[in-house]
Parts: C-alpha cells; sequence; structure tokens
C-alpha cells in the first residue's frame, strides 16, 4: 500500500486535488469578494468604508471582538491549566465540551444567551433592578463571541502545558522559587505562544461571529450595531458592493492576523 501511494502519479493525483480544492472552495471566493469591492471603483469603495453607519459597526466590532480575546485568553489559560494538571472526577468529560461551540451552531449559543440572560430571565429580571441591561446591549456581544471563540486558547495552551518538562519546575523549586515565581518564569514563557496565537485566533473568529450576535445584540446602528450583521444588512438591501468592501476590511485584517499566529507558533517551536 504504502508503495502505491509512493507512486508519481498517486502523488500527482493527491496534490491536484488539493490545489483544485483550495482554488474553487478558498481562492476564487475570497478574489470574488475583492473584486466585487472594487467593481465599482476605487471612490465608491472608499464611500463604502467610510459610511459613518459602517466605520461605526467595524470599529465597535474591533473593541468588542478583543475584548472578547482578552477574556477568553484569561479564562482559557486557567481552565487549560485545570484539564492538564489536575486531577479529579469528570476531566475527561469537561474537556470533551470545551469543543462543545465547534459543533453547535452560532445561532444555538445565541438562543441560549437569549434565554438565559434576556429580560424574562432571572438574571435579566435582577439586572434590569440594578439599573442596567445585557441582552440587546454590548455585554450581550462580548458574552456570544466569548462563547463561540472559546475552545481557541485552551486547545493551544494545552499541548504546551503538557510538553513542559516537570524537572524545570522541580530545580526551581529546589533553588528556593516559589509557586507564584515559578509559574511566571518557567511555566508562563511556555505557556506565552500559545496564548498569544490562541487570543488572536479567537479574536479573529470573533470579528466574522454573525449566528450568535444577530439574535443577541439588538443591531442599533451606532450601538449594537457589528460589522457581520451590518454586512447582512446590506445584502438584503441590494447594495453588495458595500457589503463587500466592509467584508474586505475583516478578510484584510483575518489575513494580517493568521500570518502573526503563523509568525507566533514558528517562532515558539524555534526556542
Amino acid at each position: 500500500m504504502n508503495t502505491l501511494l509512493r507512486h508519481k502519479g498517486w502523488t500527482w493525483g493527491f496534490r491536484s486535488t488539493l490545489l483544485l480544492y483550495f482554488l474553487l472552495l478558498v481562492i476564487l471566493p475570497l478574489l470574488g469578494v475583492y473584486y466585487h469591492s472594487f467593481s465599482e471603483g476605487w471612490r465608491q469603495f472608499a464611500e463604502s468604508v467610510t459610511d459613518p453607519i459602517a466605520w461605526k459597526a467595524v470599529l465597535l466590532t474591533l473593541r468588542l471582538a478583543l475584548a472578547a480575546a482578552v477574556i477568553n485568553m484569561l479564562i482559557g489559560t486557567m481552565i487549560g491549566w485545570v484539564l492538564v494538571r489536575c486531577r479529579f472526577p469528570g476531566r475527561t468529560l469537561l474537556n470533551s465540551l470545551v469543543d462543545l461551540p465547534f459543533a453547535l451552531p452560532t445561532a444555538v449559543g445565541g438562543l441560549m444567551i437569549l434565554l438565559l440572560l434576556g429580560p424574562a430571565s432571572w438574571v435579566g429580571q435582577a439586572a434590569g433592578a440594578l439599573g442596567f441591561d445585557i441582552v440587546f446591549h454590548p455585554p450581550a456581544i462580548i458574552i456570544a463571541m466569548v462563547f463561540v471563540t472559546f475552545p481557541f486558547v485552551i486547545r493551544a495552551v494545552q499541548p504546551l502545558l503538557e510538553e513542559i518538562d516537570p524537572s524545570e519546575e522541580e530545580a526551581a523549586r529546589t533553588l528556593g522559587a516559589s509557586g507564584f515565581r515559578v509559574f511566571f518564569q518557567v511555566v508562563l514563557p511556555s505557556m506565552l505562544p500559545g496564548i498569544l496565537s490562541g487570543g488572536m485566533l479567537a479574536f479573529s473568529r470573533a470579528l466574522a461571529e454573525f449566528g450568535a450576535v444577530v439574535l443577541v445584540a439588538g443591531n442599533i446602528p451606532g450601538r449594537t450595531l457589528v460589522a457581520s450583521v451590518y454586512i447582512y444588512g446590506e445584502v438584503e438591501s441590494d447594495h453588495t458592493a458595500g457589503a463587500a468592501a466592509v467584508s474586505v476590511l475583516l478578510l484584510t485584517l483575518s489575513f494580517i492576523i493568521l500570518w502573526v499566529v503563523n509568525w507566533v507558533q514558528t517562532r515558539g517551536k524555534n526556542q
């Protein structure tokens, strides 16, 4: 079987299939978005991007996605640590549940947030009694973004924790270092590439989230209208050039983030 797979014909066939897959399902759609965004000229593209509603939607998305990424970096690092270093009943089940946001439709996640934190829930009623609301306001958008990007930091940190040589921590403790100092000087530097790359992937994913956000945002221009919902509205209004222009901004930013993630991961492996 191995001899058959190493045959030049099979190798050429696999490579051609892979290239065709990327061409049809990745490259051509991306090129189509870039082409359509500039189809009406650079002036129209600039007007679409600098439209006040579009610009506010993009800035709001960046702020909320950054907040969600920071939350994920903190919580994800702690959860990854617990799942690797601690042994307790139900650990295997919890570890499998980490990937649940990847398996669930994002609209289901949005519905869960709406039911648990909405005005009719006891949490929403308690928040209303204190003078603030969660659903249809930025906090609900951040929660939705955190939910859909939850696994990224955890899954990036876990293998790095598992690869840390216990003898390094033991040597540091033998030399008199406290547990606090061992963590920040021995463990954290090894985990940092995973934390950064996972956080950037979470940020990139949060930028494009639609299904969970659209149910809990309220979609008020300038206040709770995020870029993905704005793009959907532009398509529904038959203004595809404007939708493509904002999409290009998000795509370009995502490409930059992916390049940085690859650089961070490569540098972490070389250290």
